[in-house]
């Protein structure tokens, strides 16, 4: 294996380096130049196929079955303490019809995703896989909160944690077609902080993904967001991402969860001792969806 070398810092002079990563990325943003990824073609035939007023099951399956490994996936998932029934799913039409036609092609469209997080420079490339892992992370504590919480659907809430940071995608890109601009790693991680969710918005309207994604996107880290409204999937995403940094930040930098609006809101039947223990008691269930988002 190629070993990942940092990149080197460039600076010159007194002052900071002039970030010119931000201006570039920010140029092109507002020409529209800024090169976005497609929805992978998987996802767009399923979508295109349900929306028919003659989608079942079978025509879907037929699309799926052309890949063996997502075959394989969602007759897997279908079988998961997320969805599992009394009888053991062993076919695609049959996975389909335990699922539903909207939350396959919610299903569907997250295993697809990954194709898009892909680049050529070994330190971007290193990038990638960073943000892969984190987003399938955040994707399947979404998918287990949403499993224990009323009223959510475990398959949208899985594919919105996977799509929370999704606006970074075409930075690293950008940076993969322009090294000598992301020779500075604190550039990268600037204009990683700077640009993500605008660009993410693009991307979610480009995708016609539903317009509640576009809150997942912006609020994904906004731990005091309260809208007075009933809890929603960023809020389930928000919970997700919170328990995602614990043991890997300074807790103390954390505000407690009790005191999360949407803590309040999705997991008020639970303490704080209980939530927080959540990835140790699911862990299992958070490992299992991990592996099929590969």
């Amino acid at each position: 294996m190629q070993e990942v070398a940092e990149p080197i810092i460039k600076n010159s002079g007194a002052g900071p380096a002039e970030n010119k990563l931000l201006q570039a990325c920010c140029k092109d943003l507002e020409k529209n130049a800024l090169i976005l990824p497609t929805i992978p073609e998987v996802a767009f035939k399923i979508r295109r196929a349900i929306n028919d007023e003659k989608a079942n099951s079978t025509k879907i399956a037929r699309i799926v079955q052309v890949d063996l490994s997502l075959t394989a996936r969602l007759i897997k998932i279908s079988n998961s303490p997320l969805y599992r029934g009394r009888k053991t799913i062993e076919s695609c039409p049959e996975a389909i019809t335990r699922l539903g036609l909207k939350a396959a092609q919610d299903i569907i469209t997250a295993f697809s995703l990954k194709t898009v997080f892909a680049a050529k420079s070994p330190f971007i490339r290193h990038k990638m896989i960073e943000l892969w892992t984190h987003s399938s992370f955040v994707a399947s504590i979404s998918a287990v909160l949403a499993h224990k919480a009323k009223g959510f659907d475990p398959d949208r809430a899985m594919l919105a944690g996977l799509i929370h940071d999704i606006g970074k995608v075409p930075i690293l890109i950008f940076a993969d077609r322009h090294n000598e601009l992301a020779l500075n790693l604190n550039h990268l991680n600037e204009t990683l902080a700077r640009l993500h969710k605008p660009i993410g918005l693009n991307i979610i309207r480009q995708w016609n993904f539903p317009a509640d994604f576009e809150d997942v996107v912006t609020h994904s880290e906004n731990w005091l967001r309260d809208t007075a409204k009933p809890s929603d999937y960023a809020d389930i995403v928000m919970l997700a991402q919170f328990h995602s940094l614990i043991g890997k930040v300074d807790f103390k930098t954390l505000p407690k969860i009790g005191s999360l609006p949407a803590y309040k809101k999705i997991a008020r039947h639970l303490d704080a001792n209980d939530s927080i223990a959540i990835l140790d008691i699911a862990k299992d269930e958070i490992e299992m969806i991990q592996q099929m988002l590969g």
